[in-house]
């Protein structure tokens, strides 16, 4: 080998953060595979690194045996008490080799080895670093366009923001800087991939989190998020302190905290709403701002039935059905929404049905009431009821 290899593998170890322990190994291997190949596998052979001489040293391993069978793998016992004086029959005798036939193979052999070594551990140390992270939003840099698939530079390692998860109207050029969550890492063939999102929900609450301090302390917790990425969000905030309001809190002085994120999300419009257990109040606040008459609601179908005001019903519903698609979204439930006056036209003929029903009861009553309750008897019947009494 090439001198003394501490100093090289103190300088792969410091530049690439790989383990020492990993470096020392390939070496091993590399030496080992020169070996064999040189002798062609006909030897027991072992490659041990010598700190010291800072070299990689190859040992023959033979049995010591009267009568030699296999002279590559056994040694006479009067050869071997030249080499160990103290060895006996069966013992396993082990002879430092020369290097200098297969060095320069084993020195391009360890060159490779440790390549792909450090690009295993490179990829390990970027999987490791960032299976952890899923959930925080990271900033990257724009590198390139790869069929509608963005490929973002976040230092040590590229990410990929897929089209599906870009928002329609935004547009990235190259060099541009990028604010993203992270939706997934995996371990793939070409080394770890993370999967990035501009329209997740988690982006939206990690944006808060990081622009209202009473979030990220705890006092005020975001109980959930949905989004229509691009055009309209909605977050539902409840305060664990009786001094802080929740919504003025995510809101900021003059509109400045929430106004920070709809920039970051390029004019998504974010409605915040005061959390609530009793879900008729909570459906009533996710509605807004459209105003609620009343709430009916069914437990067993997870449903809610929403009496508007007439003026407020396509308030209430939203630019197609979107302002009620988020609202069911966010308190999980499904959610009908009706108009004063459509409520009270059902009930009319709802009124009418039931009175129709019991006219028609009463109806059924009294003809049965005029039918006679007694058997009719003809008069042939009568004759010879009369014979069989007499």
């Amino acid at each position: 080998m090439v001198g003394n290899l501490n100093h090289i593998i103190d300088q792969v170890v410091k530049d690439k953060g790989i383990d020492r322990g990993v470096l020392v190994e390939a070496l091993e291997s590399a030496v080992l595979s020169a070996a064999n190949k040189k002798y062609r596998n006909t030897r027991d052979l072992e490659a041990h690194y010598n700190e010291e001489i800072g070299d990689v040293e190859v040992f023959e391993f033979v049995t010591v045996v009267d009568d030699v069978v296999d002279s590559y793998k056994e040694i006479d016992l009067g050869e071997a008490k030249e080499v160990d004086p103290d060895v006996e029959v069966g013992d396993s005798l082990g002879m430092m080799l020369e290097a200098s036939g297969f060095s320069r193979i084993a020195a391009q052999t360890a060159k490779q080895v440790i390549i792909q070594k450090v690009r295993e551990a490179e990829r390990e140390g970027v999987f490791n670093e960032f299976k952890d992270r899923i959930g925080e939003v990271v900033n990257g840099i724009v590198r390139r366009y790869e069929r509608g698939d963005l490929i973002v530079d976040l230092g040590r390692a590229e990410a990929l923001l897929p089209s599906r998860e870009q928002v329609p109207r935004e547009n990235y050029r190259q060099s541009d800087r990028v604010r993203a969550y992270i939706s997934e890492v995996k371990m793939s063939t070409k080394g770890p991939q993370i999967i990035l999102s501009r329209t997740h929900p988690g982006l939206l609450i990690s944006l808060f989190k990081s622009e209202v301090p009473e979030v990220a302390e705890g006092i005020v917790e975001i109980k959930g998020a949905v989004r229509e990425p691009g055009n309209r969000a909605k977050i539902a905030v409840v305060s664990h302190d009786v001094d802080v309001d929740p919504v003025g809190a995510c809101v900021g002085m003059r509109g400045s905290r929430v106004q920070n994120v709809v920039t970051e999300l390029r004019g998504e419009r974010i409605d915040i709403i005061p959390w609530s257990p009793d879900t008729a109040r909570f459906a009533c606040a996710a509605l807004a701002p459209a105003e609620v008459s009343r709430v009916y609601i069914d437990e067993d179908g997870q449903s809610l039935e929403v009496i508007v005001p007439d003026d407020q019903l396509s308030l209430a519903i939203g630019k197609k059905g979107q302002n009620v698609r988020l609202a069911a979204m966010l308190i999980g439930w499904r959610i009908d929404i009706k108009s004063e006056s459509r409520a009270q036209e059902e009930e009319q003929e709802e009124s009418a049905s039931a009175n129709a029903e019991d006219v028609s009861v009463v109806e059924e009553v009294e003809v049965a009431a005029e039918e006679p309750s007694g058997t009719e008897v003809t008069e042939v019947e009568a004759d010879e009821l009369d014979e069989d009494q007499g």
